[in-house]
């Protein structure tokens, strides 16, 4: 494992684990976040000699979990651009709007990201079967990235999940296996099924290294904007990884001084079907209630609950964030609304982020002259079926 990584630190008791072992879930049932020698790590990766690395996410390699002269688990990910949307902006009236791209990642999404660090870090700690509980887009990287290594790996796939995720996972190699019910109902027939056996769960938030891969998103966005956070980040919000992954990446970073202390307003979006994080932020719950029956077409927003709510929640409220919800309408609206003005084919997860800044900018919550962010989290192409047409307008 990379040297600079001195420890794992339960993100509700504090516990400290050992990141030389395999580690899943911290006894008090939270997950754990891996923890650096920032100095050690800003001395051998200056900021300024990021430009002269490759352009992948592993340029930040001294901030990852698997050792900096080992090889990760790698396709390319991250790298992916973020794009001036002029038009986007004038259409939902805001003067300064960015969209960060990532359906450029190898498998289509921002999942890439947190796939290859956490099954890097797997196969240095010995791991030899994997299993994971998705909605589509993870189930499709892991496949990818443990066919890269010859990792046998079991997926649970709710049974409406999108045709084109079980057909690109099969011709992967993995074993794909569908359950009646929501992705809660997937996992816990994985886990029922995983008891006793040697695979490794790769679930969100159940072990600490797929975070670690989605902080480069944070890192890339300061970059890529001169070093400067932008005012606001929208981000469509299932398991919550990716916001919290960013968060990470900017309190590592102001370690470093790389950046300054100032944070983005960070806006999680969720669908009207199943808005756990909206529910408790609105009613100022510290924990959100799950979701008994979830209702969305888009399926990486149909998370009934998240083991990271409590830690989503509290960086909303910390820097004046906002939680929303957006029906199936407007999400639709919103992608189509995106693929016209950028020539970006996003998922419906992503049209509910442009749904949700249409609807801030409405209500005031965004001025016109913010920088905003809008995350493109995920391609479009994986929701449409054979010889079936793209949502219209």
């Amino acid at each position: 494992m990379n040297p600079a990584l001195t420890h794992l630190e339960c993100t509700r008791c504090g516990e400290h684990a050992d990141p030389r072992i395999l580690q899943t879930l911290c006894a008090c049932g939270a997950t754990y976040y891996a923890r650096y020698d920032l100095e050690r790590a800003s001395a051998a990766m200056p900021r300024d000699s990021l430009g002269t690395s490759n352009p992948d996410m592993w340029r930040y390699r001294h901030v990852l979990p698997v050792a900096p002269d080992r090889g990760p688990i790698t396709l390319g990910e991250g790298g992916t651009p973020t794009i001036s949307a002029g038009r986007l902006g004038e259409a939902i009236d805001l003067a300064q709007v960015f969209v960060k791209d990532e359906t450029q990642n190898p498998t289509g999404s921002f999942k890439a990201r947190g796939m290859s660090a956490a099954i890097s870090a797997a196969v240095t700690l010995g791991v030899r079967r994997a299993a994971v509980p998705s909605a589509g887009n993870a189930a499709l990287s892991a496949a990818a990235y443990c066919a890269r290594v010859g990792m046998p790996l079991e997926v649970y796939l709710p049974r409406r999940t999108p045709r084109v995720f079980l057909a690109a996972i099969q011709a992967l190699g993995a074993t794909a296996i569908s359950v009646d019910g929501s992705l809660a109902d997937a996992g816990a027939e994985m886990n029922r099924r995983l008891e006793g056996s040697d695979t490794f769960s790769l679930a969100t938030l159940r072990e600490p290294y797929r975070v670690e891969g989605k902080k480069t998103m944070g890192y890339e966005l300061a970059e890529g904007l001169g070093w400067e956070l932008p005012d606001v980040i929208v981000y469509p919000t299932g398991g919550g990884t990716g916001l919290l992954g960013m968060w990470k990446a900017f309190d590592e970073m102001e370690e470093m001084g790389w950046i300054d202390s100032r944070r983005p307003r960070m806006v999680a979006v969720q669908a009207a079907g199943c808005a756990p994080i909206v529910d408790a932020f609105e009613s100022g719950a510290t924990h959100a209630s799950p979701v008994e029956d979830p209702q969305t077409i888009a399926s990486g927003l149909r998370v009934p609950r998240t083991i990271g709510d409590f830690i989503i929640l509290d960086l909303l409220r910390r820097d004046g964030g906002i939680a929303v919800a957006v029906t199936d309408r407007e999400l639709l609206a919103g992608a189509s609304l995106l693929a016209r003005t950028t020539g970006i084919f996003g998922s419906p997860e992503v049209g509910a982020v442009v749904a949700a800044a249409r609807h801030l900018r409405r209500t005031g919550y965004l001025s016109r002259d913010d920088r905003v962010v809008l995350f493109a989290t995920g391609t479009g192409l994986s929701y449409v079926e054979p010889g079936e047409a793209p949502a219209g307008r």
